[in-house]
């Protein structure tokens, strides 16, 4: 008899042996109220390290996928999600332990399409904290969106076409975006989950300086537009973990 599979998790990972594990434990710890419902799907990319073997003494169901297009990656763990409510979350994030009841809450009211979550950031500085309230809240506050972690039913994620395999960045604001012009075709709201939380990693900020986006702010305007793969490559793809 098939397991019935109420969450699938994606994480696209390439060489996230520092992180994968307590990310996975997050989830363990979340999944505690949904005994045998929770599937979690890795997807190694181009991992050279031990990112697939801590991933397996998870448990995880284990994807390969070499491209340099998170949203391709992305996609390539949903593919194979068999549960009823898809999430995504990135390896070197954590999510707090009412994360999965507080989605199965939120979705159960029929009010809501899906959406984010609340991100805390693992450290504070002068220039993390600029860059999130001139960059990141001003997405929030002119589009009422939020990412970091997206939920939703897979059959909405299905709807609209997963992520945009056509840009190499900022995918997540783009399927944030399109997934609020479909929940409100259907009367349904983009909601930003504010009583659970992911804590994110600054390695970003820790590998190119805390102000790197006000060094380089049409580096960022590129990224921002998704088409650039050189850029993304620098940012994300050749990055040194």
């Amino acid at each position: 008899m098939e397991q019935n599979i109420k969450f699938s998790i994606v994480i696209p990972a390439r060489d996230e042996e520092r992180y994968i594990g307590k990310c996975l434990e997050s989830i363990e710890e979340a999944s505690k109220p949904y005994p045998n419902q929770v599937e979690v799907i890795v997807v190694i990319n181009r991992c050279t390290d031990r990112t697939e073997e801590i991933a397996k003494e998870h448990n995880a169901v284990i994807v390969h996928n070499d491209s340099k297009c998170l949203s391709k990656i992305r996609n390539a763990g949903a593919r194979e999600a068999r549960g009823e409510i898809l999430i995504t979350i990135d390896a070197d994030s954590t999510m707090s332990p009412n994360m999965l009841t507080e989605i199965d809450r939120l979705l159960n009211t029929g009010k809501y399409i899906g959406g984010g979550v609340k991100i805390i950031p693992e450290r504070i500085s002068v220039g993390i904290f600029v860059s999130m309230i001139i960059i990141f809240y001003p997405l929030v506050l002119l589009y009422r969106i939020s990412g970091g972690l997206f939920w939703c039913y897979r059959k909405d994620f299905i709807m609209i076409g997963g992520f945009d395999e056509s840009i190499v960045s900022a995918e997540d604001i783009d399927f944030a975006l399109r997934l609020k012009a479909y929940g409100k075709k259907q009367g349904k709201r983009f909601k930003t989950i504010r009583r659970a939380n992911i804590r994110t990693s600054c390695r970003k900020f820790d590998k190119f300086g805390d102000w790197f986006i006000f060094r380089n702010p049409k580096l960022f305007l590129r990224i921002l537009q998704g088409k650039n793969q050189k850029d993304a490559d620098e940012l994300y793809y050749d990055i040194e973990r």
